[in-house]
């Protein structure tokens, strides 16, 4: 099995099939615009021949003792470190992002199957002694069942990664339904967890658009969702989840904010919001999108952040030399991106610099756009309100800070939130009162580590426990609390009396 193959295969109760579907979704590499592969578009009862084997597998992985799961997930880390860069590279040719970017995808992966590999002290319980005379209490922690998890395009190793280590760590059984848009390195990755010895039937892959997600969303046997992607999305995985019983963590979309102060070192803050707001051609949830300049910080900010834009490479990440920003995921995303830029122009923004007219002759096919950078947005315009998920950084001028938290606290949205400052003051004041999950002081990309949870607020996030962590672990297991006596000889013995 290899990631080339066409159309992408499912893999249920160990066993690597194409399903016979009617449809099946193209899966492009957005640097040429060559179509590499299809995703077949699965119905239910495709999901439900892999529930079925999840549910099968379930005894007998949950009673597996947690040491022993762990030894396949140290195994498995050791595969993917030594996979490292094929996974990088198909990571870089379905979703266009740059070889560097695609490393950090795979790297951010792979700390959170080491972080599973801990799951032993995680998942320990509670004890109390004496909760009354002669009676004790302890709480143990025990696997939720079936599990699934419903993926974006965007990091096509991280996000799966977020979820299925875990969740088998635990003793869960896993359904995983990559993103249509890029399956390949799913399949790769799970090729490299069937090869460390996991027991068939505990993770299945299957493909799938709506009809994929519905029945995994009402499966009856299905006991805990994770999704990741946009907001609008996540509140629907979320209400149809939990209508039908389930337990749900759906992170959605952002609008992060990140405040030039005055004092502010302008190159230190120039570097981190390039890769804040281009990186991953700003397909990413902790895009830094939005700049708020604050009073003189715009007079030296917007020129030097124009220059470093205006400086990026545009062009294909899997060829040599290698474009330092790459193209978006599809045609008609760029699309989009381009109605965004061109709708904030006509309601008054200022246009510094236009990544529309960008153009990479010798992949004329492929789906670029440029960095684009709008001055003086306003927060009623489309652009400033609209996730764009692009190479699209706003810029609003505010006088001070206390207009900066007003703009940041009455969005929607609640990812993130950064300061780039040299006053200490200030940055304990932002950190306090700023409303986002996640706070960057003098980083552009608060994104935590994976034994933090990545813990976006509000519009941003629909559920009570995060994605990665100790909230993972809760996520995934749930909790039994036994109050035990036990009585002295012949005390209470019913037997005894009788005789």
């Amino acid at each position: 099995m290899t990631t080339e193959q066409y159309p992408c295969p499912n893999f249920i109760n160990g066993e690597w099939s194409t399903p016979d579907v009617a449809n099946f979704n193209p899966v492009y590499n957005p640097s040429t615009g060559e179509q590499i592969s299809a995703a077949p578009m699965c119905d239910a009862d495709i999901v439900n021949a892999a529930v079925e084997a999840a549910d099968g597998a379930f005894h007998d992985w949950w009673q597996t003792p947690p040491v022993e799961r762990i030894r396949i997930l140290f195994r498995y880390k050791l595969l993917l470190e030594d996979k490292f860069e094929e996974l990088a590279q198909s990571v870089t040719r379905e979703h266009g992002k740059t070889l560097q970017e695609a490393r950090g995808d795979v790297r951010r992966g792979i700390e959170v199957v080491e972080y599973a590999c801990a799951v032993t002290e995680l998942l320990k319980g509670e004890c109390l002694e004496n909760i009354a005379r002669g009676i004790d209490c302890e709480l143990q922690r025990q696997p939720v069942g079936i599990c699934a998890g419903i993926c974006p395009y965007n990091f096509p190793a991280l996000v799966p990664m977020w979820m299925y280590p875990l969740a088998i760590a635990c003793g869960n059984t896993f359904i995983l339904k990559p993103s249509e848009k890029v399956p390949l390195t799913s399949i790769r990755l799970i090729e490299l967890l069937e090869q460390a010895g996991l027991p068939k039937g505990v993770l299945n892959i299957v493909h799938g658009g709506r009809e994929c997600v519905d029945a995994i969303l009402t499966h009856p046997k299905v006991n805990a969702i994770s999704f990741v992607g946009s907001s609008p999305v996540a509140k629907y995985i979320f209400e149809t989840g939990t209508q039908h019983g389930k337990r749900v963590q759906a992170a959605g979309g952002a609008k992060n904010f990140v405040v030039i102060m005055p004092d502010a070192e302008i190159p230190k803050a120039v570097d981190g919001m390039v890769d804040s707001a281009f990186g991953c051609a700003g397909q990413r949830c902790m895009a830094g999108s939005t700049a708020i300049t604050i009073g003189k910080a715009a007079d030296s900010f917007i020129p030097e952040m124009a220059a470093a834009a205006k400086a990026l490479k545009v062009g294909p990440t899997d060829r040599t030399p290698a474009g330092q920003l790459g193209a978006v995921i599809s045609p008609e995303h760029r699309d989009r991106i381009k109605s965004l830029i061109e709708q904030g122009e006509a309601e008054g923004a200022d246009i510094v610099v236009d990544g529309r007219t960008v153009s990479v002759p010798d992949y004329p096919e492929g789906f670029y756009l440029g960095p684009t950078i709008l001055d003086k947005v306003q927060t009623n315009m489309k652009v400033h309100n609209d996730e764009v998920f692009g190479p699209v950084l706003n810029v609003i001028r505010a006088d001070d800070m206390e207009q900066a938290l007003h703009v940041a606290n009455t969005c929607s949205f609640g990812n993130g939130c950064c300061i780039y400052t040299r006053s200490g003051q200030l940055a304990r004041e932002f950190k306090h009162r700023v409303k986002a999950g996640m706070v960057g002081i003098n980083v552009g990309i608060p994104a935590p580590m994976a034994y933090f949870p990545f813990s976006g607020w509000d519009y941003s996030f629909f559920g009570d426990l995060h994605i990665q962590g100790r909230e993972a672990i809760y996520f995934y297991t749930r909790s039994k609390v036994t109050t035990t006596r036990w009585f002295s000889q012949g005390e209470g013995d019913i037997w005894h009396k009788d005789k």
